[in-house]
């Protein structure tokens, strides 16, 4: 007998050819999966070697995340009740810039109405005068033969100080020409020639000759001073004026026809008389 005979043998028993392919199979799947992923991997990646654990959600932390969503809705609300704040601001500051443009538009509008109202209410008074002036001339007394009666008569004043000034001024205008609105120096209205002729002494009289008749203190026809208004018509509505220059005799811008003219009272006997002086 050998002297082997009697020891077991060491060798493991055969696997059968089924079980062999099936472990064969599943390690060639294994090492290919692991080479694919080193090939996937970066060159020089490290290996893992710990574990990371994600934060647990305490209480804690779930208040905080509420209360910090709960102050920015806060701050977004507070931006959003500006930005309509804002829009609102800008809203009516475009209002009232185009109300107050508005307003002066219409406050110039309402100037231009009242002076061109008051251009033309001027306008008709001197027509007015005008016309009364015509109608005065055409009904002047005349002399038994027919003849106008009315002459123009020379005459120097004997009046003093600010009196003759007026007197010199207003006589010295004689010959120039009667235009409606006319204030100097070569053409006048009546009542532009009177404030022209006050001026010279420092007194500034109103325009026109409703206000010249109630200027000064009323005084009678038969009280005349050279200086003294003279009107036409009622105070306060005359229709002409004209300046006393002693004698009994007047300067007055008459009309178109005759211009300024020196004449006696009884050419065109005024209403009535003020005194400025």
């Amino acid at each position: 007998m050998s002297h082997t005979a009697l020891i077991p043998s060491h060798r493991k028993p055969r696997r059968n050819a089924s079980t062999s392919a099936l472990r064969a199979g599943v390690a060639g799947g294994v090492l290919s999966t692991i080479a694919v992923a080193g090939a996937a991997g970066p060159a020089n990646a490290e290996p893992v070697t710990q574990t990371i654990e994600m934060p647990t959600i305490t209480a804690g932390l779930s208040t905080t995340v509420a209360a910090s969503a709960e102050a920015t809705q806060q701050v977004a609300l507070d931006l959003e009740t500006q930005a309509h704040e804002e829009a609102a601001a800008t809203t009516a500051a475009k209002d009232a810039k185009k109300a107050k443009a508005e307003a002066v538009r219409k406050a110039e509008a309402k100037k231009k109405a009242e002076a061109a109202a008051k251009a033309k209410a001027e306008a008709a008074e001197r027509a007015s005068r005008a016309a009364a002036r015509t109608t005065l001339q055409t009904t002047t007394s005349t002399s038994s033969s027919g003849s106008t009666a009315a002459t123009t008569t020379s005459y120097s004043s004997n009046a003093t100080g600010s009196a003759a000034s007026i007197v010199s001024f207003a006589q010295a205008q004689v010959g120039d020409a009667y235009v409606p609105g006319g204030t100097g120096p070569n053409s006048w209205d009546c009542s532009g020639l009177v404030q022209a002729a006050f001026r010279t002494v420092g007194i500034d009289l109103p325009r026109v000759s409703q206000s010249q008749s109630t200027a000064g203190t009323q005084v009678s026809l038969s009280n005349l001073q050279p200086g003294d208004i003279l009107y036409w018509g009622s105070a306060g509505s005359a229709y002409h004026v004209g300046i006393y220059v002693g004698g009994g005799q007047f300067v007055g811008a008459q009309n178109s026809s005759t211009g300024v003219v020196q004449r006696p009272l009884s050419y065109d006997m005024p209403t009535g008389a003020v005194r400025v002086l």
